[in-house]
């Protein structure tokens, strides 16, 4: 079948984009070096506009060439789901009253291991949250491991290359860390009810192997910047006030709800409403929300839905050349420049796979989320959180791709041998 005219023009368009994420810098030189649109440089120079632009010029062209009804009828067509609910996960986890709950129970943990406060502190947060995500949804997790690190680990003065090495860490054990259920990881979520994969499923065949690859990873970065994590001075502690139990436990309790119903946009969105009248009401005990922060990430998601929809002409041929060995390493390099639901889910439309195809994808799909800002949802969430303590404030994709190699290569060795 050979590929339509906005088929083509979609696919260029991606691929545009794709340099663009990693040329992030240059448009922020421009912007010093060319001030009269200096404002034009720095919007081009977010990586989380990135997307979201090169979508918008793509239903330029479609509005132009096929008409009104058909970029409607397009734009219709797509499930906006997971950056509405990235959007709403991201700035209600990151409320006051969480943080403080969360940074409690993470400090609480690291004291009770017998290790350097530097050393604890990050096997706690790369380790035991993104685990978590298997519950609380791998946006959730990533959002608090970020504001965690950006608070803690990030505001002291550790080196860039210990900066990017547990940026990588963070974003591959995040993909990976979601598979202990089958409604956390958006790779996994796109196939589980197609394919029958309960929670027992996932976590006999993915869970012993997500939670040793987790491990692995953190212990690894500890003993690796076990110098420089060891001379960091022990977290002061929170001067901050609490705030009330009752307003701790609402908050609780909204998220929760924006967690369980987060394939209802209708209810997280109206439970979404209901927690920033709450946090209005109870101004006194709150810190500024991130709105601008979420409203950038679910602008780079949405964005990738868009574009996304084009490119299952050259996708699912590619998968679909390839044996269960060649399509979890094919899958793993193929996240690395698209988002691994997209994937996944391309291989929920096909009939007739085997087993070991199905596994092999969704484990390939999930073992490369951390090579870039693209390959999982979760990762601008925490690119948006972190990006402020990197220099030039922007994380490059080349520092991402390097730092996040050896703990995807754990992750590769984890699902394939074990």
């Amino acid at each position: 079948m050979n590929p339509t005219n906005i088929q083509i023009i979609g696919a260029s368009l991606f691929a545009v984009a794709l340099l663009h994420t990693f040329s992030t810098k240059f448009f922020e030189r421009l912007a010093h070096t060319r001030p009269t649109h200096a404002g034009l440089w720095h919007l081009l120079g977010e990586v989380e506009v990135v997307f979201g632009f090169w979508a918008f010029v793509m239903m330029v062209v479609m509005f132009m060439t096929e008409g009104k009804a058909a970029a409607t009828h397009y734009l219709d067509t797509r499930n906006f789901t997971e950056p509405l609910f990235v959007f709403a996960i991201m700035v209600a986890a990151a409320s006051k009253p969480i943080l403080q709950a969360a940074g409690g129970v993470t400090r609480l943990l690291a004291r009770l291991l017998p290790l350097a406060p530097g050393w604890s502190f990050t096997l706690v947060v790369l380790t035991i949250v993104p685990l978590l995500g298997s519950f609380i949804t791998e946006p959730a997790a990533m959002t608090l491991a970020a504001l965690l690190l950006r608070d803690g680990l990030y505001s002291q003065p550790i080196s860039n290359k210990l900066k990017y090495a547990v940026l990588g860490v963070l974003f591959v054990n995040v993909s990976i860390g979601g598979t202990l259920t089958p409604y956390a990881a958006p790779p996994v979520l796109m196939v589980a009810s197609a394919w029958g994969w309960d929670l027992a499923f996932m976590f006999l065949n993915f869970g012993d192997k997500a939670a040793l690859a987790v491990t692995l990873n953190a212990i690894g970065l500890v003993l690796l910047f076990g110098r420089e994590l060891k001379a960091l001075p022990p977290l002061a502690p929170p001067t901050e006030a609490r705030p009330p139990l009752l307003v701790t436990a609402i908050h609780i309790l909204l998220l929760a709800g924006i967690v369980v119903f987060a394939h209802h946009p209708a209810v997280f969105l109206s439970l979404f409403m209901l927690f920033l009248g709450f946090t209005a009401a109870y101004e006194r005990y709150q810190s500024p929300l991130i709105l601008r922060e979420g409203l950038l990430v679910a602008f780079f998601l949405a964005g990738l839905v868009v574009l996304g929809g084009q490119q299952q002409w050259w996708l699912e041929p590619l998968l679909l050349k390839m044996d269960a060995n060649a399509v979890f390493f094919g899958a793993t390099a193929l996240t690395a420049i698209t988002d691994n639901a997209a994937l996944t889910y391309l291989g929920s439309l096909v009939q007739g796979l085997s087993d070991e195809f199905k596994y092999a994808l969704v484990a390939g799909a999930v073992t490369g989320g951390g090579l870039t800002i693209i390959a999982n949802a979760p990762n601008p969430a925490g690119a948006s959180i972190l990006k402020g303590k990197f220099e030039d404030q922007s994380i490059h994709a080349g520092g991402l791709l390097l730092a996040a190699l050896a703990p995807t290569l754990v992750a590769l060795l984890a699902f394939k041998l074990l």
